[in-house]
């Protein structure tokens, strides 16, 4: 496996992703508090630009006892929605929301010294 340092850490803010291309390869980073987290740009449902969708706090349905809707709220769960067909995947896990088989490609991260490194497939 090859590393590669793409930055120091203090440069990667919350909910702006940093897309980095790597040879051939596209990788998404992604700032989550004072974790960092990378996914291979690339939908697994047609292979669209992921990590350049918006990013939002997922949205759920509150059911009542009776099994009616109490309206709506957002969860703490941060989303990607891919801009090709609106596949949502969680930033945390990389996995969407109705189906956790679906999911992004992770890419191994590091934080050492204060830089940020990416753990590139071989």
């Amino acid at each position: 496996m090859a590393e590669i340092e793409v930055g120091a850490l203090s440069e990667f803010e919350q909910d702006s992703p940093r897309v980095v291309a790597v040879g051939g390869l596209e990788i998404g980073i992604f700032r989550l508090g004072e974790k960092i987290v990378a996914y291979k740009n690339e939908c697994p449902h047609y292979g669209g630009p992921v990590c350049q969708g918006h990013i939002f706090n997922q949205t759920e349905e509150l059911i009542g006892a009776d099994g009616t809707s109490q309206g709506l709220r957002f969860s703490e769960t941060r989303n990607i929605v891919c801009p090709w067909h609106g596949y949502e995947f969680s930033l945390d896990t990389g996995c969407h929301p109705g189906d956790p088989s679906v999911r992004l490609q992770p890419i191994e991260v590091t934080v050492r010294d204060s830089q940020v490194y990416l753990q590139l497939p071989a």
